[in-house]
């Protein structure tokens, strides 16, 4: 399927134990070796597109720009055991204010919609902004975020299809993008297509 558990990826990043992706499909094949970066070319490696249908994005809107606002919104969070994916602190069109997002299991949608409502007055937020119709795309490989253009491919790809990204976090082994949830199958084949993943 050429699609890997980010999960996988980041244990065997982490320890440093090699990854061999192969084919179901096909008897003895070579496959795909992922390493450390200390083995390979600088040329990024591409091993998958990985998605997660499972993602909500909570923003606060207009809080104070200043030191602790990220742990003033966090701390409850955390303190209800939710667990936090993506975030994007940004500056708002207010001076002096910033805006908050993030994103967390859709499970916990409404919890952290809860909590978010409790605070925005102690905040001195203007509003709370929520989205449970989006999720996560990740391009998965080795030496993501040192090789810019393998990200400004994949942006460019999605502006190709006129698909909004409206969070983006990047590390070593994989580029994750939040986008609508309606453009999940268009994105994913498009990259496949894009980056030469369909191919045998």
């Amino acid at each position: 399927s050429k699609v890997l558990q980010i999960r996988s990826v980041e244990f065997a990043s982490k320890y440093k134990v090699p990854l061999r992706v192969l084919s179901s499909l096909i008897d003895n094949p070579e496959g795909t070796l992922i390493t450390s970066e200390e083995n390979i070319m600088e040329q990024a490696v591409i091993s998958g597109i990985a998605h997660n249908i499972d993602e909500a994005k909570l923003s606060l809107i207009g809080v104070p720009d200043e030191p602790g606002i990220a742990f003033k919104i966090l701390k409850p969070i955390s303190e209800a055991n939710i667990e936090v994916d993506m975030t994007v602190q940004s500056v708002s069109a207010r001076e002096g204010l910033t805006n908050f997002a993030f994103t967390v299991h859709r499970s916990d949608f409404d919890k952290a919609q809860a909590i978010l409502q409790g605070i925005c007055d102690e905040l001195s937020a203007m509003g709370v902004q929520t989205d449970d119709k989006v999720v996560k795309v990740s391009l998965v490989g080795i030496g993501m975020r040192s090789h810019a253009g393998i990200a400004a491919q994949m942006f460019e790809v999605l502006h190709q299809e006129n698909i909004n990204i409206q969070m983006i976090s990047t590390s070593e082994i994989k580029i994750s993008v939040v986008i609508d949830e309606k453009y999940l199958e268009l994105a994913v084949r498009s990259l496949h297509s894009a980056f030469e993943l369909d191919k045998e």
